[in-house]
């Protein structure tokens, strides 16, 4: 391993508080899934165990292993932490369709005491109506997205940790949001899908690639933070910026436009719902 690699691993802890809550997460899960595929098992099937356990994994990957100290300090790492937590964890999440196994999974006595009563507020579950209309996910990803990226707030976001972390939630609970719109788990309202799908989906493409385009070929290096604080892999800061760049473009179109060639497939058959139905049933 060279010296600079060696840093890097040598600067890095395990988080053990964030490690913790992914794991009980994880099981909490699998003890409410055992639990409802009892009587659902056709609807709970092995496939949406494992799509739930590797979006806790990739989110470990993503802000709790040795990658989030490589995001410190090279910005490509970085977006590749932003995709993986933006567009591999919410759909695998939600594929599982986490509602009622994580419900399921909790103590009965938090269950009935404290989770049941916050649950049957008219206000919260308004809120929630609200928080997944197309057009409010939709707003509230990209805006998040955006928002993040002014040179401003990334480069605070680096030099003050509890700030980083907030800047993870908003990525993560945001893009769980946009993508709740596409997959629609169960037990939540199922809206047939049409065509305005294919629009929220390259929309949000667009603007991936107007941020992207616009890193690659500024021609000059974007976030200051990367010029002030050199890292060991003596890479220059512009080269690292369109790397990274090309990494958000390419990755980040490919994850919106599968779904939407997909979902384009199942549109154009008239003799089928118009629904996903290989997302739900």
């Amino acid at each position: 391993m060279s010296p600079a690699m060696q840093s890097v691993f040598d600067e890095w802890s395990l988080p053990i508080w964030l490690t913790l809550a992914i794991l009980l997460t994880a099981l909490l899960y699998l003890r409410g899934w055992f639990a409802i595929r009892k009587t659902r098992p056709e609807q709970f099937e092995t496939w949406r165990l494992v799509c739930f356990m590797l979006g806790m994994a990739v989110l470990w990957i993503s802000i709790g292993s040795p990658l989030d100290a490589f995001a410190d300090i090279l910005l490509s790492a970085h977006m590749v932490e932003h995709l993986l937590l933006m567009s591999v964890v919410p759909p695998l999440v939600l594929l599982g369709l986490p509602v009622v196994p994580l419900l399921r999974g909790l103590p009965v006595i938090a269950l009935k005491a404290v989770i049941g009563p916050l649950l049957r507020l008219s206000p919260l579950r308004r809120l929630g109506h609200w928080l997944v209309l197309p057009a409010v996910a939709w707003l509230a990803m990209n805006l998040s997205f955006l928002a993040w990226h002014v040179p401003a707030a990334y480069d605070f976001a680096l030099e003050h940790e509890g700030w980083h972390d907030f800047e993870h939630l908003c990525f993560l609970g945001t893009s769980i949001l946009f993508w709740w719109c596409i997959v629609q788990p169960w037990p939540s309202r199922q809206q047939q899908q049409s065509w305005g799908v294919l629009l929220y989906l390259i929309g949000a493409d667009l603007v991936n690639t107007a941020l992207s385009a616009f890193l690659a070929f500024c021609n000059r290096p974007v976030y200051p933070f990367y010029v002030e604080h050199p890292n060991p892999f003596q890479i220059d800061p512009l080269s690292d910026q369109v790397l990274g760049a090309a990494v958000m473009w390419v990755f980040g179109s490919t994850v919106f436009l599968l779904p939407a060639i997909f979902l384009t497939m199942k549109l154009v058959q008239p003799s089928r719902p118009r629904r996903v139905i290989a997302l739900q049933r």
